[in-house]
């Protein structure tokens, strides 16, 4: 799209919060809304009791991995490929825990669909976390809400009466889970790596940070578009299977000036009561922050981009006023 060329990166030529639309010819059509059709109703009997009511009933963890494994089944992801950095097809049942994400430790993960929520929660049962552009402060989510924002409008600043933490707080209080933290702040369509949020510089300098891309096939499924919900469910629910593709990089620690530690219970990370950095970021956080979009962009075979959340918000609007129906 010619009137959308000013939300290309300069640098690289990517406009990563362009929708992804595949050819669809008319037989494709309507091959697919027969297997929304047969589909949809599944996945909404089994979304609308698994978060209404059974979420909250303190069943064995197993169970609730087990439900959302079914989630994912029921919309047509029967194929994850999972690769370890540096370690062989085959071999990660082999790996000491330290390796993979464990109890006390960080998932900086790329942010591209609803999806990546839920497969993340039903492999590591996570605290998920909101980064904001400006602050080391994260708000904490559950699932619903996790998945939800990969579908919210941009958000530069933490919404009206959020409570506001750091990772390092969570830590504290969450000895047992792991925190996930998506550092992008919004979803992009998986073909390039957004400025991140300092919201990970509040991690104490002991605790591993695992970079981690989900890229999917076909890759229509990313919903770099707010409220794109139609788009987004047909091409979920109106194919047979989404393959997900998933790599995980060797974990990175926190060593920039001012670390926090883990007994820091206010967790302020440097940032202001109103969200706003106090200070600029010294050269070794821009460095960390730099190391791990790195890490993300060759994880998912993509490069970083110079555009940010006020180019994506921008680009929303001038999407919408073009294509709203």
């Amino acid at each position: 799209m010619e009137k959308f060329t000013n939300y290309r990166d300069r640098g690289t030529g990517i406009a990563p919060f362009m929708p992804i639309f595949p050819g669809l010819s008319f037989p494709r059509a309507i091959k697919e809304f027969v297997i929304l059709s047969l589909r949809i109703f599944i996945v909404l009997f089994i979304s609308a009791n698994y978060f209404t009511w059974l979420q909250f009933f303190p069943l064995p963890l197993a169970f609730h991995k087990g439900c959302r494994w079914f989630l994912l089944i029921s919309c047509g992801i029967f194929f994850v490929d999972i690769q370890v950095d540096g370690v062989k097809r085959g071999s990660l049942s082999s790996l000491p825990k330290s390796r993979i994400p464990h109890p006390k430790s960080i998932i900086a993960s790329n942010f591209t669909s609803p999806v990546d929520a839920l497969y993340l929660s039903a492999v590591f049962d996570p605290i998920f976390t909101i980064s904001f552009p400006h602050t080391k402060k994260v708000q904490k989510v559950d699932l619903w809400a996790a998945m939800q924002h990969a579908l919210r409008p941009v958000m530069m600043s933490p919404p009206d009466g959020a409570k506001l933490t750091t990772v390092s707080s969570l830590l504290n209080r969450y000895p047992d889970r792991i925190i996930v933290v998506f550092p992008e702040c919004s979803t992009t369509n998986g073909r390039g790596i957004l400025p991140l949020s300092p919201s990970l510089l509040a991690t104490p300098k002991d605790i591993d940070i695992f970079p981690l891309s989900i890229r999917y096939t076909p890759a229509d499924v990313t919903t770099p578009v707010p409220r794109s919900y139609f788009q987004f469910f047909w091409s979920l629910l109106g194919r047979p299977s989404t393959y997900l593709r998933v790599r995980l990089a060797d974990a990175v620690h926190n060593t920039s000036r001012n670390t926090p530690s883990t007994d820091d219970s206010k967790g302020q990370g440097g940032a202001s009561d109103d969200g706003e950095m106090e200070e600029p970021l010294t050269q070794s956080e821009k460095k960390l922050l730099g190391n791990i979009a790195d890490t993300l962009a060759r994880l998912g075979r993509n490069r970083r981009v110079g555009l940010a959340l006020k180019e994506k918000d921008a680009f929303t609007k001038a999407y919408w006023a073009v294509n709203e129906y």
